[in-house]
């Protein structure tokens, strides 16, 4: 199996997106959408961003890798009557299938920066986007202080190393490498823009409650655990992730979660 896709099957990713709900439809609401607009939302999970698009009116297509994920975005949509969204599986580094200049927007808020082959993934998001079209990303910040980086960092610490000719995730964080990678699409890097942006993690129970579910259902964390567990040191880990959670936290008590964690959001205007 395609590394990437076991990865993001591996657990239930719809138990962390409940914690990201909010954000997501506060995100939405800044893109401007507006009804009969075509939106690709790649890496959209179970429509974090797809759903609250799709109920603006636009036309959207969700696309994931991870079949479980797939499944659960078209019963989201089932269940809230969007006849205007749909959900497929699909490679962020290769959208055969979809054609050229197809969506007027094409979204991805932490979905295609953990595709492989990140030069293929500009390509392709450039290339199904229309003249006058928009992309927009959200990724995480490689070093960034905030939760989800933190997360990775810890992760890593206790995972083998990866293997030769992995490129990192959050080398989508840095704003040379998304104006090199854009570049090589074919989009000068005045029409590229980056900015510092925040999302919130909430949750109506405790921080180690959402540690927990971080450990037990997100394929990166899953995966540390594991290799943690054949080394002796899974409490380790488990600790120092709901030491992390607890140190972030921001809501009103110890008894909620309100986490923010920054983002780059990266805007693309296509010719």
């Amino acid at each position: 199996m395609n590394p990437n896709k076991a990865l993001w099957e591996k657990g239930d990713f719809t138990r962390i997106a409940a914690s990201m709900r909010d954000s997501g439809e506060a995100l939405v609401g800044t893109l401007g959408i507006t009804p009969g607009l075509k939106v690709l939302d790649l890496g959209c999970g179970d429509g974090t961003t797809a759903v609250p698009a799709a109920r603006r009116g636009a036309d959207v297509l969700g696309v994931d890798i991870a079949a479980n994920l797939v499944a659960a975005g078209r019963q989201r949509a089932k269940e809230q009557g969007l006849d205007n969204l749909r959900f497929q599986e699909g490679d962020a580094s290769d959208l055969a299938g979809l054609e050229d200049s197809s969506f007027d927007l094409v979204v991805s808020i932490f979905g295609a920066m953990f595709a492989p082959r990140p030069f293929d993934v500009a390509k392709q998001m450039v290339r199904v986007t229309r003249p006058g079209g928009r992309i927009v990303m959200g990724n995480w910040i490689p070093g960034d202080p905030t939760l989800v980086a933190q997360i990775l960092r810890i992760s890593g610490a206790y995972s083998p190393p990866p293997p030769e000719g992995f490129v990192s995730p959050m080398t989508w964080g840095v704003e040379a490498n998304v104006v090199e990678r854009f570049g090589g699409a074919g989009i000068p890097p005045g029409q590229i823009s980056c900015v510092r942006d925040s999302y919130r993690f909430t949750s109506p129970d405790p921080p180690a409650a959402l540690a927990g579910r971080f450990l037990g259902f997100y394929g990166p964390t899953m995966n540390a655990l594991e290799a943690a567990g054949r080394d002796g040191r899974a409490d380790a880990l488990r600790q120092e992730l709901v030491a992390l959670f607890e140190s972030q936290n921001a809501g009103p008590g110890k008894d909620t979660t309100a986490i923010p964690a920054t983002f780059l959001r990266v805007t693309v205007t296509v010719n």
